[in-house]
């Protein structure tokens, strides 16, 4: 087909933010319930729920939804969430479930099978502050409890927070109760995972951390003996500290305690002896065999029954392989997946998690480790449009500032039936993650193909201080938060307009979170002064002194000791990288987005950034788009709200890029 030339930003397009809107998200948190699979997923089109889906061990029909809406399987706890369901086998009545409510943060139970059954409360709700959460469940049938951890406000202010591994009877006793709530050990950690019972009931492991530490900074793994009363006694760390970050604990049938521990450098699986002898890395390789612990109850391995674990791994991006503990030999699954989410269950000799590639979204797999075979389960990939419109990525290492190595997903603008004008760069728009300890996985994205397919090019960036490349990695932005994520960014974006891949005239930068502080920092920063023609800015951090004097939840209030430094100490540093403070500097159009009910990163902080604009003396402000939007928290959940904000995302670089303005629904 012969291509016809257009203007960049101009080609038409059937990926539009309807389609975006209503495929945004992933399969999460898999679990096998007596041979039964479930899981969560969103559903952008039902108020942004999660809906808990169930494949019956026979493998008959469809994924189905264990509950109808408004019903919504997920928590608050740390605020990101956890691990919100967990469930036993019956012989007579079918499974008992229990999960987490998103709106009332209780604990339910509810039996599936049972005609005519609807959930009940297993937890009360508490008037001070924001109450109880739970997460990270599992059932304990022979006690008659749920074991999880119990996040309590004790106050006002967000962090007024207490965490403790505690135990909740099954029989609902402590619906209404507090006092039937049984607190397994004293709360003497900031933070905790759920408990995990060894094979034979004896003993538990769980993970701790305490500010300011986050846990890929340093934790710990905690051991106890199980007492015949169901408290935990002889509580003591057997692996981890302040310089060690242990991502993930579980028990093989065997009894083996194994590990993911960065102790090397990197995140390797160890074997962990429980009198305290020295750790057994079971495959020494400069990959990562785990990820940052930003929710409870993620998983990057897990024991099969009969010995051999599987494990995600891989430097940069993780794929799926069952590894040998005797011989340390991992063979890798088969298929066109590249990309692996942070959670596997097994289920026998199956393996499941969500997986996806370049060309294709996130779909639930399983592995027969038996026959090596492979097949989707739940939420298989559909080409909704022509894969002719979706980009076709590459991973590179740019050269950033001193020499340091900076990875990147480079994604081309891409149309079956266009081209850009003969010697003409298409504009280019640098995606930063949140975290900012994370990554970005590259895998196909409606919201990125929106741009592509209409003459958009997109570059992901894995800056200094994302995971995925080791601890060196990960800590070249301890201390330098505001400076090493800025000028990475800039260095891949102008390296790429140097290659005369983009535009130079015309790069933009956007991003949520901890991306949209870096958006934010890059537009008022010397560090990328002249880069960026403008930035689309979501839910960000603007004032990370504020931030760090009480201005967002528990969890990250001490996150930017390690980022930043001191709020005291370091005062200028906050001043001088702090986006509401440099206001002065900012020339470039903006658009700024914000979820209304975000603990977070608060809207407030957006009112002050935008008044101390509006109030700069002698220079009236660059135009800018502020919208706000009702009910949304920290990420945006509801399809409305994802296909206006990539409207609105369009329409900005329309306004500044000089082609026709879309309309905005």
């Amino acid at each position: 087909m012969t291509s016809t030339p257009a203007p960049y930003g101009t080609w038409p397009s059937p990926v539009d933010a309807a389609l975006v809107a209503g495929h945004t998200g992933r399969p999460e948190f898999p679990g096998a319930v007596g041979g039964d699979l479930l899981w969560t997923v969103p559903r952008p089109a039902e108020g942004g729920r999660y809906a808990l889906l169930r494949l019956r061990a026979d493998g008959s029909g469809e994924p189905e939804s264990v509950l109808p809406p408004p019903w919504d399987v997920r928590n608050r706890v740390m605020e990101y969430g956890g691990f919100p369901w967990a469930g036993t086998p019956r012989l007579d009545a079918g499974p008992l479930l229990v999960f987490t409510h998103h709106p009332d943060q209780r604990l339910y139970a509810l039996e599936p099978d049972v005609p005519g059954a609807v959930p009940r409360p297993l937890t009360p709700v508490s008037a001070v502050g924001d109450g109880l959460r739970w997460a990270d469940p599992v059932v304990c049938p022979e006690r008659g409890e749920v074991w999880c951890v119990l996040e309590e406000s004790t106050g006002a202010a967000p962090t007024d927070v207490r965490r403790v591994p505690a135990a909740v009877p099954l029989d609902g006793s402590a619906a209404e109760d507090r006092a039937a709530i049984r607190e397994l050990t004293a709360a003497t950690h900031d933070f905790v995972t759920g408990p995990r019972l060894s094979p034979d009931g004896r003993q538990a492991v769980w993970l701790a951390w305490d500010h300011p530490r986050m846990p890929w900074d340093g934790s710990e793994l905690r051991l106890a003996d199980v007492a015949a009363d169901g408290h935990l006694t002889g509580v003591r760390t057997v692996l981890g500290g302040p310089q060690e970050s242990v991502a993930q604990a579980d028990w093989a049938a065997d009894g083996t305690l194994l590990a993911a521990t960065d102790r090397t450098g990197w995140w390797n699986l160890h074997r962990v002896d429980p009198a305290g002898g020295p750790p057994v890395n079971l495959c020494p390789r400069r990959e990562e065999f785990a990820d940052a612990l930003w929710r409870v109850g993620q998983r990057w391995f897990a024991p099969l029954p009969e010995g051999p674990v599987a494990v995600l791994h891989g430097r940069g991006a993780k794929r799926l392989g069952v590894l040998d503990p005797r011989t340390g030999e991992v063979v890798d699954a088969s298929g066109p997946w590249t990309e692996w989410g942070s959670g596997l269950a097994v289920e026998g000799t199956r393996v499941v998690g969500a997986a996806a590639a370049a060309d294709r979204g996130y779909e639930l797999v399983e592995l027969d480790t038996r026959t090596g075979h492979s097949r989707v389960l739940g939420r298989p990939h559909t080409d909704l449009v022509d894969p002719a419109y979706y980009p076709r990525p590459r991973a590179r290492t740019f050269p950033g500032p001193g020499g340091r190595e900076v990875h990147a997903h480079v994604y081309p603008p891409r149309h079956p039936e266009h081209v850009g004008p003969r010697g003409a760069a298409p504009p280019y728009v640098v995606w930063v993650h949140g975290g900012p300890t994370g990554r970005t996985p590259l895998v196909l994205d409606l919201g990125i193909a929106y741009f592509t397919s209409r003459g958009i090019g997109v570059v992901e960036v894995n800056y200094g201080g994302s995971t995925g490349y080791g601890r060196a990695y990960r800590e070249r932005l301890r201390g330098a938060w505001g400076v090493v994520d800025v000028e990475d960014c800039a260095a891949v974006a102008l390296a790429l307009a140097a290659e005369g891949e983009a535009d130079r005239a015309r790069l933009a930068i956007r991003g949520g979170s901890a991306g949209g502080w870096t958006s934010a920092v890059s537009l008022t920063s010397p560090a990328a002064e002249g880069v960026y023609a403008c930035a689309a800015i979501s839910f960000p951090i603007l004032e990370p002194e504020g931030w760090a004097r009480g201005g967002t939840h528990d969890f990250e209030s001490r996150y930017l000791d390690g980022l930043i430094g001191d709020v005291e100490r370091d005062a200028d540093r906050y001043r001088e990288r702090s986006p509401a403070r440099n206001v002065h500097r900012l020339r470039a159009p903006f658009l700024l987005l914000q979820g209304l009910e975000d603990r977070i990163c608060p809207p407030d902080q957006c009112d002050r950034f935008l008044t101390a604009l509006e109030g700069r003396a002698g220079e009236e402000p660059p135009p800018y788009t502020y919208l706000t939007f009702e009910g949304e928290a920290h990420g945006f959940r509801r399809a409305a709200t994802i296909a206006r904000c990539a409207q609105e995302e369009l329409a900005l670089y329309a306004r500044v890029f000089g082609f026709p303005e879309p309309p905005v629904e």
